[in-house]
């Protein structure tokens, strides 16, 4: 029987169950079905209710290989399959939600900067796991895949078309070709859309054409699974007209499903520049003891030897280094004492004094002598005027601001630990791209939502007066509206925090870049640094030391194994031989 709009008002309130399942090709005359699993690349996907009793589904989670995340569905009865492994088996605390066709609804707007396609050969596999590893999520093995022939799944990118880069992707299942579903249902699995995705509705527009894809095919519904906390993706199934389904998904404990099974702990209100290094030490078997949550301070702990952390800044770090990086005079000093090639500097003095320095090397960086995450840096200052009213905003941060040489190029981000070079990213301004309807102000604030919801309110595109000089500078304000497909960078520093991206660079670095970075390391001694540099290219020798940074955010360079590295720096004995 085909799911009608008249029998799915009857079958809403059903939940999946063997017993139903049975009774529907009962119906139809067709044979009994037996368990099906699909393999997704990261992991099976048990279709509970195709398993004739719990003893048998448990059995089936149990063989879970190593490193991969296997997930029972639609499981009617849950305490009886957790009876059987308690030890070993739990429920999943996310909400299973499904959209009946027949309620579903057309987007009132195009989506535009993109198109949907299928993953389609290496190249984009590689760029599906990219996004994974961003995301926190498994890679896919796609030579597991269950073959689509015999039911199996299909990943679709979402693809800009301006340079072709991937901004997200989704997994689809449809069920009737998975298991001969009565129901004709399908599913959804494993949405990830890029951290700086610059095009807005990518994650939504992926969802639609799962619904639309299924409705072509003489589908009738679409389930998804998600986390009962996130309420930025429930609102937007909301939107769409997803309602709670009654069934239950049961996971095999692992360490990838840790989280889920030991419930919050005082390190789950870390930042995640914390959160980062505390997830690899307590994978190591490494104690941990959160000291100051909001402060991002822990202590970790394993034989005998104990070590406390503010994020990647550890008691490895002295005070006189820490004092290095902070004072960017004594910074400069020691890089020049080293032989580095740095901008010209001085402190900001009077009008006077500032002007000459200025029309000595035409363009001008104004900057806090102590200050972090590009609070109160002014860039490219080409008028007296404009360095006056920057040194009065720097000093907002600090009392002492210092003047120096502009020098055009890419920001680039090196992180030492352990005096080797463990990632390298160039880190773009923030920027928005146009679609001929929206100003600029709305575009500024949409993009800054999606930067605080991809880094947990870390990042944020501040409407200050530095974001307004930059659209002035190029002509704009923020009631501007910007042709489609145009990009504006809305600020001059590329600081993550002021909602600057990375692009990672770490397999293309050029060798004298590298030993640039771990020279400026050994004059500061220095464990751990983030060195910042302008230069051409990152493949090319060239550069300019701006600074260093003594506490650097290791989170922002997944997929790079910068917790990893600062972990095996002080925990040497816990390292993970291959």
């Amino acid at each position: 029987m085909r799911a009608t709009a008249y029998n799915q008002r009857l079958q809403r309130g059903q939940a999946p169950s063997y017993q139903r399942l049975q009774a529907h090709l009962a119906r139809e005359g067709s044979d009994a079905c037996q368990p099906q699993s699909i393999h997704c690349g990261w992991g099976r996907l048990l279709i509970g209710h195709t398993y004739p009793d719990a003893a048998s589904l448990a059995a089936a989670l149990q063989e879970e290989r190593p490193g991969e995340r296997d997930i029972a569905l639609y499981v009617a009865a849950p305490q009886q399959v957790l009876a059987q492994a308690p030890q070993q088996l739990f429920l999943d605390p996310s909400d299973t939600l499904r959209l009946w066709f027949t309620d579903y609804r057309p987007a009132p707007r195009s989506f535009r900067g993109f198109h949907i396609r299928r993953v389609q050969n290496e190249a984009d596999w590689q760029e599906v796991n990219r996004l994974y590893l961003q995301r926190g999520m498994l890679p896919v093995e796609h030579e597991r895949l269950t073959p689509r022939e015999d039911g199996g799944p299909t990943y679709w990118l979402a693809e800009d078309e301006v340079g072709g880069r991937v901004l997200g992707t989704v997994m689809g299942l449809d069920h009737q070709r998975a298991f001969a579903d009565p129901q004709l249902g399908s599913s959804l699995w494993c949405l990830a859309v890029a951290p700086d995705c610059p095009r807005p509705g990518v994650g939504e527009a992926l969802v639609r054409h799962l619904i639309e894809h299924g409705m072509s095919r003489g589908l009738a519904y679409l389930d998804l699974s998600v986390l009962h906390d996130n309420l930025q993706a429930k609102a937007l199934y909301a939107k769409l007209g997803f309602r709670d389904l009654p069934t239950f998904a049961i996971k095999r404990r692992n360490g990838i499903n840790q989280a889920l099974f030991l419930g919050p702990g005082p390190e789950a209100e870390l930042n995640p520049y914390a959160r980062i290094i505390v997830d690899e030490a307590q994978r190591r078997g490494i104690e941990v003891q959160v000291d100051d949550a909001e402060g991002g301070l822990f202590t970790l702990s394993q034989g005998g030897r104990r070590i406390r952390c503010r994020e990647s800044l550890s008691d490895l770090t002295s005070a006189l280094s820490m004092s290095l990086c902070q004072d960017k005079r004594l910074t400069h000093r020691a890089f020049a004492r080293a032989g580095l090639r740095q901008p010209a500097q001085r402190l900001a003095g009077s009008a006077e004094e500032n002007a000459a320095f200025l029309a000595e090397h035409g363009a001008l960086v104004v900057k806090p002598v102590d200050g972090e995450q590009g609070q109160g840096v002014a860039v490219d200052l080409r008028s007296a005027e404009a360095v006056e009213e920057a040194i009065e905003r720097a000093r907002r941060f600090d009392s002492r601001v210092l003047l120096e040489s502009y020098h055009p190029g890419q920001d680039l981000r090196i992180v030492v630990i352990g005096y080797q070079v463990v990632a390298a990213a160039i880190r773009h301004p923030a920027s928005v791209v146009g679609d001929g309807v929206h100003c600029i102000g709305a575009l500024i604030e949409a993009q800054s939502r999606r930067r605080q919801a991809a880094t947990g309110g870390e990042s944020r595109i501040p409407l200050d007066a530095e974001t307004q000089r930059t659209l002035h500078d190029a002509g704009y304000d923020y009631s501007s509206v910007l042709p489609a497909g145009t990009r504006l960078a809305v600020r001059k520093t590329a600081n993550l925090h002021t909602g600057g991206t990375l692009e990672d660079v770490t397999a293309r670095l050029h060798p004298a870049l590298a030993e640039a970075a771990v020279s400026a390391a050994r004059a500061l001694e220095i464990p751990v640094v983030g060195l910042d540099l302008l230069v051409p290219a990152a493949d090319q020798p060239d550069y300019v030391l701006i600074e260093a940074n003594e506490r650097v955010g290791l989170a922002n360079h997944e997929p790079q194994p910068t917790a990893e590295r600062f972990i095996d720096l002080l925990f040497p004995l816990s390292r993970v031989h291959p």
